[in-house]
Parts: structure tokens; sequence; C-alpha cells
């Protein structure tokens, strides 16, 4: 959540975060209103306190009618503790109602606005000329026409089984999946990541304290009957993991490579993407998530978006950085990079990654904290950024298709795939 300090000291910055997100500046307002009522709350519970403890001494003390009056004051006494104590945890946990609902204070620089209001920081590659290189008369194939050529993608099957957004990967498809993640994971490995495979269930306080139940808690699936939570993310398990720890961040950052499982709603997003595996249910990553201090927070996060950019390179996609907008930020992140891949069945750029500065915001929620050099605790940041996902795919096979409808495999999973260097159609299964 946000930092108590940071609101008491410098509540304009946290107001002017608040307007670029799109957010409502009045719960700096009233959250500082239930803070200072807090206090005093506090201060009044303690006051109290200490004088129904030293009345407790002098009834020890005193005899006949003078213990009679001071039995008396300790029964009204202890009554006013009592609401004073209950009053003072009320407003606390009103307090902790409304900071949660304040996002994380954007990092300067951070454009304003919404989802379109980003800001483009670099093309690299160029988007490949189909009608040049294979001649006018060649139409660009989708994904999914492609997917189904090749016995990779089946969502007909998918919807069988499970309904709208569920796909099967099949044969070829399912291997180049796997290539693309142990790929991505060896990329980790070689970077100093420790791998990770990840509980895909999870408790709420570990769901609510990486920010996913707020503005977007339509998007988790619920078990109500076990009151447990499906990641979209293996972010949120890896948040977890530390939970109410202290690190030794003395050697440089904790570094973890997830791979797992994960499961959205897509509430909200209906008619959106529909065709073939661009927005589904249930997806596969390899998420990368640090621990690191405050000042090193800013070079973790070049440092991921570099690791994400060298898997996109690996795959051999056109992509363009973005830096997105504060109001298309999830509470938790201060600033987010996006790494978009062209899809040229739509002519336009696929979201194939994001990368989030988080600082503080998620370790305070969770209790992670960190010892210095001095003996001190302090809270650490987090930051999180995408390696791999079962997106990935709709991209690898659009923009390395040939004219015949096979697709060549980028020279970066070859090796992963037993040195296959392009996916011929094949028959339906």
């Amino acid at each position: 959540m946000i930092d108590l300090r940071l609101l008491r000291d410098t509540p304009d910055v946290v107001r002017a975060s608040q307007r670029l997100r799109g957010d409502d500046p009045s719960l700096v307002d009233q959250a500082l209103d239930l803070d200072q009522r807090r206090r005093a709350a506090l201060t009044d519970f303690e006051q109290l306190r200490a004088e129904q403890k030293g009345l407790g001494k002098q009834v020890a003390k005193a005899q006949g009618e003078e213990k009679t009056e001071l039995l008396a004051r300790g029964k009204t006494l202890a009554e006013q503790v009592k609401a004073a104590q209950a009053e003072s945890e009320a407003v606390a946990a009103e307090l902790d109602q409304v900071l949660l609902r304040i996002g994380n204070v954007v990092i300067d620089g951070v454009p304003g606005g919404g989802e379109e209001d980003y800001t483009v920081l670099r093309h690299v590659g160029t988007p490949r000329d189909f009608a040049a290189e294979l001649g006018p008369e060649f139409t660009v194939r989708d994904h999914l026409d492609l997917g189904e050529r090749l016995g990779a993608i089946d969502t007909e099957r998918g919807a069988k089984v499970s309904g709208a957004r569920f796909y099967f990967l099949t044969g070829v498809g399912a291997r180049l999946e796997l290539a693309l993640l142990t790929a991505a994971m060896d990329r980790a490995l070689a970077h100093g990541f420790t791998p990770m495979i990840t509980p895909t269930l999870v408790k709420p306080e570990v769901m609510q304290g990486t920010g996913f139940l707020g503005s977007h808690a339509d998007e988790v699936y619920r078990l109500e009957a076990d009151d447990l939570y499906l990641v979209g993310t293996s972010e949120v398990a890896l948040a977890g993991y530390h939970q109410g720890e202290i690190l030794d961040l003395g050697a440089g950052p904790q570094r973890y490579a997830g791979w797992s499982a994960c499961y959205r709603r897509e509430a909200g997003s209906y008619g959106k993407d529909t065709r073939g595996i661009i927005r589904v249910h249930q997806f596969h990553k390899v998420e990368m998530f640090s621990w690191t201090t405050v000042e090193d927070a800013e070079d973790e996060h070049a440092r991921l978006l570099a690791l994400e950019e060298e898997m996109l390179g690996l795959v051999e996609l056109p992509y363009r950085v973005i830096d997105t907008a504060a109001g298309d930020l999830g509470s938790s992140a201060a600033r987010k990079i996006d790494c978009e891949a062209w899809l040229p069945s739509q002519q336009r750029w696929l979201e194939l990654t994001s990368t989030s500065n988080c600082t503080t915001y998620q370790a305070r929620r969770l209790g992670v904290r960190e010892r210095t050099a001095e003996g001190e605790t302090r809270t650490v940041a987090t930051l999180n950024g995408t390696l791999g996902t079962t997106r990935w795919i709709v991209a690898i096979l659009e923009n390395h298709q040939q004219a015949d409808g096979s697709v060549r495999v980028p020279e970066g999973l070859r090796p992963y795939l037993g040195g296959l260097e392009v996916l011929t159609p094949g028959p339906a299964a």
C-alpha cells in the first residue's frame, strides 16, 4: 500500500499521482483525516490505559470507602478503555481500506492519460513487406489459420471441453510453447534468476498484497469453497514467497523466474480478440520477479526490460517499446514498460511483454523488509517482467509464415525443437 509517511509529508505528490492515473485524489484527504483520527483515538486509549494501570496500584493500597470509590472508578475506566480501543481499531481498519484504494505513486516522467496515451520509446526491427517478398497476390494468414493448418491449435475442441476462449495446443503447437518457455527459463537462469515452478492457487491475503483485488478484481477467478484464488501471473505467488520475512540484499537483488499456468476471466472484453489464442482464459508464462533495494529499483527495471528484448530478438520479432500511461497502470505499478510485436494479420501492435517497477507498494502490503548494513530494517522494492507466454506463438506464426502455409522456426528456438527449421502443414487431427 501507499507509504503513510509519504502521504503525510507530501500529500500533493500523491494527489497529483492520483490525478495522472485518473483516480480520485480526494482519497488522499480521506486518508489524512482518518490518520489524524486514528492517532487521536490511540492517544486517548493509551492515556486511559495508563490511568487504569495507575488506579490498579492505588486500589491495592486503599481500604474502606476509598477503596470502594476507586473500584467504582476502575469499572468506569475499564469501560472507557474498551470503548477507546474499539474506536482506535475501527478507525485504523477504515484507514487501511482507504489506503488500499490509493494506487502506487507514479514515477516522474510517466505519461498521464489512459490506454492510448502511451509514449513510444523506440522501434526495433522492421515488419516484413509480404507483398514485396511473396508477391502482391499473397494474402497474410492469421495465427489461427496457420495453427489449424499446422495441426498446432484447436480452439473448436477447446470450446467443446471448456467453453469459449479455451483451446488445445496440439502436436507442434505444444512443442512450440515448451520450446519458447524453456528458452525463456534458460535466459533467466543465465542472468542469475532462480527457476521456480509456482503454485497457481493463492490465499486472499497474498492476492490482495500484490494489488490484484482492487479495481481489477473482476479479472480474477475465485474458488469460494476453499477461499483461494487462481493467479493471473506467477508474480502473485512469487510476491507471496517472502511474505513477512526480512531479506538479506547485501549481495544484490534476489531474482526468481516463475513458470506457471495463468488464469484470467477477461471480464469486460467480450467481442475483443475472440478469434484464436490472443485473449484467453488460460495460458502459460515465465515471469521474472526481483526483490531489491529502493535505490537499485530503477536499474533493475532496465535490466528486466533488456532481458525481455533479448528474448524478442531470439525469436526474431519486430517490436516497439512503450512507456505505459499512468491511467493504464495497475494499482501496484509506479511505471510499466511494454514491448509490443507487430501483428501482420491485423496491421497493429500486440503486447507481448510488460515489466513493472512496483517500488515498495507490494512489499509494504506483504510485510517484506531488508536488514541494512546498520542493522535497521526497511521495506524493499519489487519488480516483475514477462519473459515468454503462450501469446508469443501468435506473433511467431504470423511473422514467420511462408507462401505455402509453412512457418520458419526462428534460429534461437531450433535447438529446443530438435533442430527443426520449418513447421509444415499436416493432416488435421
